[in-house]
């Protein structure tokens, strides 16, 4: 099993201590960009495969994400075929 198989399985399994930087390398290997929203965004940065986007604040002074954000995104990575709860 690679890396990137290892981490979209632990995701799967919607831990609470998943970082920031694990979603963002999970992300990516799923073929999604990062970028803020803009010259004001804060904390907030936006996902995008194509026309499909995933919004999320970077967690602070904590790296880890909410339950609810990691939730969430399962939900859509599901709905828009991105991942499987298959084994």
């Amino acid at each position: 099993m690679s890396t990137k198989e290892k981490l979209i399985e632990r995701f799967k399994r919607q831990p609470k201590d998943f970082t920031f930087d694990e979603l963002k390398t999970m992300l990516y290997g799923l073929g999604f960009d990062m970028s803020s929203k803009g010259k004001t965004s804060g904390s907030r940065v936006r996902f995008q495969n194509g026309i499909e986007r995933i919004d999320v604040h970077k967690p602070h002074p904590s790296n880890i994400i909410k339950e609810y954000k990691m939730k969430e995104t399962l939900d859509f990575l599901i709905k828009k075929g991105f991942l499987t709860m298959e084994d």
